[in-house]
């Protein structure tokens, strides 16, 4: 079974962006495949509001996103937490889809393609 990483808006309205991943990993799984969604998973652990805490749970979702087979990109917004997973999944090789929701349900693009930088990944650190 495929395991898709859900990237999704988690700061700013986190009950609403909290409720949106759950549809969104919803629909993950109405799609066959499994999910893995950092953002509901250890922010019951970790206190946001410490910073070395809100990177710890950020390292620990990009060393998972390695174990999965695609990264999809879901809201119509990218913040810094979603684009830095983006990089990272572009460099590892990892399929990045953008998911948006339409009349209430969402549609799946094809791969997005990015242009190779020549120069060495940048540091994941958000401090």
């Amino acid at each position: 079974m495929k395991i898709i990483y859900v990237a999704s808006p988690y700061a700013g309205d986190v009950k609403k962006n909290t409720e949106f991943t759950k549809r969104a990993c919803r629909y993950v799984l109405e799609q066959g495949y499994a999910f893995f969604a950092p953002h509901l998973l250890y922010p019951t652990i970790l206190d946001e509001h410490q910073p070395e805490q809100r990177q710890l749970g950020l390292d620990m979702g990009i060393a998972m996103l390695s174990r999965c087979d695609e990264l999809w990109c879901y809201g119509d917004h990218i913040s810094l937490g979603m684009h830095f997973e983006i990089e990272e999944a572009d460099r590892l090789k990892i399929p990045v889809r953008r998911v948006r929701e339409q009349a209430g349900t969402f549609i799946i693009n094809e791969p997005m393609q990015f242009t190779k930088a020549e120069a060495p990944a940048p540091s994941m650190r958000m401090v």
